[in-house]
C-alpha cells in the first residue's frame, strides 16, 4: 500500500512466527468452544493459527451466520480491522464479531472493552488467544501484552473468568547480512521506521545492540509502542491510527 501511495518501502521482518509447540491446549480449546461466552484474539496471527485446528464438521458452517454452529457460538473478539479482517477469512460470519468502530481513536484492549464491557455475563468465561515467546512456559500465564493482561482484570471485575491458549509462538528473526545492512543504513540515513508492535522494537535493539538510534525517526500505531521506541532512543517518534491512511498522513507530515 505504502509502494502504491509512491513510497519506498522495505519490509524488514522483525518477528518470526510458527505455530505453538504444543497444539493439545487448542485442540481443546475447540473441544470446549460451546462453553465461552466469547473468545478474543490478540491479533491476526492469533486467528489463522487458532483457526488452523478448526474441526471439519465446523469448517463446513464457514460464514453462515444462521448454521447451528454460530447461532450457539460465542462472540469473536477483535481489537482492530486487521485482527477482525482475518475473523471473516476464517469464515466467522460478520455478526458473530465485536470490534472497536472503525471511527475509534485508538484500536486496543481499551476501545474492545467499551464495545463489549456492558454485556459481560458474570460466571461465563472467555477465552483469549495468545502467542508466546519460544523457549517460555506457555502455561506460565498472560505474559506479554499489557492490553490482553489488562482485558483478563476487567473480565474478572464482572465476575467473567479468563482462560488464555496459546496458539503461535514469537521468535526474534535471523537476518540475512542484506537486511543487517539496511537496517544499520535506515538508522541513520532518514528513513521512517513503521512500527505496529512493541515487540519488534525489542527484537529490534536485540538485532542491532549498540545501534545509536538518536537520528531515525519512526510511525508507531500505539502509545505503548511509541514508549518502546523513546526507550531505545529513537530521535523522532511519531504516533498513527493503524490503518493505511492514518499511516500515510502521519509520512507526509514527515516529509
Amino acid at each position: 500500500a505504502l509502494q502504491t501511495a509512491g513510497y519506498q518501502a522495505l519490509a524488514l521482518p522483525l518477528i518470526e512466527v510458527g505455530p505453538a509447540s504444543h497444539q493439545q491446549p487448542v485442540v481443546q480449546a475447540w473441544a470446549q468452544w460451546p462453553s465461552f461466552q466469547a473468545v478474543m484474539f490478540v491479533s491476526a496471527q492469533a486467528v489463522r493459527y487458532f483457526f488452523d485446528s478448526q474441526p471439519a464438521a465446523m469448517c463446513a458452517d464457514a460464514g453462515k451466520a444462521t448454521s447451528p454452529t454460530w447461532l450457539n457460538s460465542p462472540r469473536c473478539w477483535a481489537t482492530g480491522p486487521g485482527t477482525h479482517k482475518a475473523l471473516l477469512q476464517a469464515g466467522v460470519p460478520d455478526a458473530c464479531i465485536d470490534s472497536p468502530s472503525a471511527e475509534a481513536s485508538q484500536f486496543d484492549s481499551e476501545a474492545l472493552w467499551q464495545r463489549v464491557g456492558s454485556r459481560v455475563q458474570a460466571g461465563r468465561p472467555v477465552l483469549i488467544v495468545r502467542g508466546h515467546d519460544a523457549g517460555l512456559d506457555p502455561t506460565a500465564g498472560p505474559g506479554q501484552g499489557t492490553g490482553r493482561d489488562w482485558l483478563a482484570q476487567q473480565l474478572d471485575s464482572v465476575g467473567a473468568s479468563a482462560q488464555f491458549v496459546v496458539a503461535y509462538e514469537r521468535r526474534p528473526p535471523v537476518w540475512t547480512q542484506a537486511q543487517r545492512a539496511a537496517a544499520t543504513s535506515a538508522a541513520t540515513d532518514g528513513s521512517v521506521w513503521c512500527f505496529s508492535s512493541s515487540q519488534a522494537v525489542t527484537h529490534l535493539q536485540q538485532a542491532l545492540p549498540a545501534q545509536d538510534w538518536s537520528a531515525a525517526r519512526c510511525v508507531t500505531t500505539h502509545a505503548r509502542i511509541a514508549q518502546t521506541a523513546k526507550t531505545l532512543g529513537f530521535g523522532e517518534v511519531h504516533i498513527s491510527r493503524p490503518l493505511v491512511a492514518d499511516v500515510l498522513a502521519s509520512l507526509e507530515s514527515l516529509a
